[in-house]
């Protein structure tokens, strides 16, 4: 008999240590690490860069000859700006049992809502403390993962073929051909960029580029720039180039320019009136260097940055159809780990979106790890795949375009809170973390370029603090948050 989360009872449990394969080493890569391991897994972590983080290894290199990221995979995986920093607050950011606590050293930001190479160093003070990089190969580059050949083993495996970078350049240096018991994928989202279909683009003679390719706004010093989306990226690359560029155009994803004047952009344009201007969605690129909006008025621009996002690539991941990438959905995936007629040898960690990390990278990963331990048993292929289908119909009926499939928290928060619950021992997240989280959004949504500088906690979230505060001063064990909680509320525990 299984349990309504899949978990087995003690004298049915009979558990498996399995080799797996980790494709990607940044942070859904290091969780899964870390809770396959946990488990007893022999684990091997493949990164193509020469050290771990992924996105979060801050890469100044671009591709020239590739600006817009058309290549697939593109040639420089980094995607991070060097102004950019978190929209999440630290405190709510940190694995279960190794809190994201500001540590000493003067290249350390300490802030709440730090830079990117804090959450970097932070990553390496992870995998330093639970004695991940032994099992990490770094300047490694997976070029094919196919099920393997097993004419005599009724256990599907896993053939993983992967090449080294040697020197950290980006020529393949020969080729390792492995098994494994299982792989999974944690190459994230944020490294293939998805362009919009503009008339005129292709005939543009002037620089375009998507923000897969911006790092700082130093080469834009005078020019009159057309930002194109104005999301978060979109938002941190217009207020950046506000200091150098002659003229900004920052254009959204609407009709008019009124529908997208929220609050938040409005204050921008209040603070930046001489430089930033607002637009509604760009109609058409012109061979005269004009871009024209949607309202019929337009402008004489030296470059346009297309800050629209990102897509799901596996180029080296051959399923026979299995699992395939269209309209932006990865499918068939239960609960957005799982391939039905591929689990659980097949699993993939942080294809959500929208959705508070590490802490949920570490929740499917820890119950990827129990399933494949044989701790937690999986629903029947037929049940997963009637699962995947109902949260399709769920979605389309509620006007949910398909694209935001795996948007969890922007469409449904509370399923973010759920999978630990539901599938995993896994803690929920503390109440007042939940209310951290969500004061930040609401302050972003009313001034994106100061709320991170914002100090007004509530009385609930002052008290998580004091507790969280508590792991600042003293070196990190492997206590939770919730442990050190109970020890804030006796006394003599000061107030930070």
């Amino acid at each position: 008999m299984v349990a309504g989360d899949g978990k087995l009872p003690a004298l049915q449990q009979q558990l498996h240590s399995k080799k797996v394969c980790v494709v990607g080493g940044g942070m859904a890569g290091l969780a899964a690490a870390r809770e396959l391991r946990r488990e007893g897994h022999a684990v091997t972590v493949m990164e193509q860069s020469g050290d771990v983080g992924g996105q979060w290894l801050y890469d100044p290199r671009t591709d020239g000859d590739d600006p817009l990221g058309a290549a697939v995979p593109v040639r420089v995986p980094g995607s991070i700006y060097a102004c950019l920093r978190l929209i999440s607050p630290r405190e709510a950011m940190g694995f279960s049992d190794f809190q994201f606590v500001p540590r000493d050293g003067d290249d350390r930001d300490p802030r709440r809502f730090p830079g990117h190479h804090e959450v970097h160093c932070y990553l390496r003070d992870f995998c330093d403390a639970f004695g991940l990089m032994d099992a990490v190969r770094l300047n490694t580059r997976v070029l094919r993962v196919a099920a393997a050949a097993a004419p005599t083993s009724t256990t599907r495996q896993w053939a993983v073929r992967s090449a080294s970078l040697g020197g950290g350049t980006d020529t393949d240096d020969g080729a390792q051909d492995e098994v494994f018991d299982a792989v999974v994928v944690a190459t994230g989202h944020y490294s293939q960029p998805m362009l919009p279909r503009i008339q005129g683009m292709e005939e543009w003679g002037r620089r375009q580029l998507h923000s897969h390719s911006y790092r700082t706004p130093e080469p834009f010093q005078g020019e009159t720039v057309v930002v194109v989306g104005c999301g978060d990226s979109g938002k941190d690359i217009a207020l950046d180039l506000c200091q150098v560029a002659r003229e900004v155009h920052l254009t959204a994803n609407s009709s008019s320019a009124e529908e997208a004047a929220t609050p938040a952009m409005s204050r921008m344009l209040a603070s930046h009136g001489d430089v930033l201007r607002l637009h509604p969605r760009t109609r058409r690129l012109h061979a005269d260097g004009r871009v024209e909006f949607t309202d019929g008025s337009s402008v004489l621009a030296d470059t346009v940055i297309y800050c629209t996002g990102y897509g799901y690539s596996f180029p080296f991941l051959d399923t026979g159809g299995a699992v395939a990438v269209e309209d932006d959905v990865v499918g068939p995936l239960f609960e957005h780990v799982f391939p039905p007629s591929l689990a659980p040898s097949l699993s993939f960690v942080g294809v959500p979106r929208k959705i508070l990390v590490p802490w949920f990278f570490e929740t499917q990963a820890r119950w990827v790890a129990q399933v494949l331990s044989g701790r937690r048993a999986l629903p029947p292929e037929e049940e997963m795949l009637r699962s995947v289908e109902e949260h399709y119909r769920a979605r389309e009926a509620a006007g949910v375009p398909r694209k935001l499939t795996h948007n969890i928290g922007g469409v449904e928060p509370l399923k973010m809170y759920e999978l630990g619950e539901k599938y995993c021992d896994m803690a929920p997240l503390q109440e007042w973390k939940k209310e951290l989280v969500l004061s930040s959004i609401l302050s972003m949504k009313d001034d994106a370029e100061t709320f991170r500088d914002r100090a007004d906690d509530s009385e609930n979230v002052h008290k998580g603090l004091r507790a969280w505060r508590g792991l600042a001063a003293r070196p990190q064990d492997n206590k939770t948050i919730a442990d050190v909680e109970v020890e804030a509320d006796a006394p003599g525990v000061p107030d930070g």
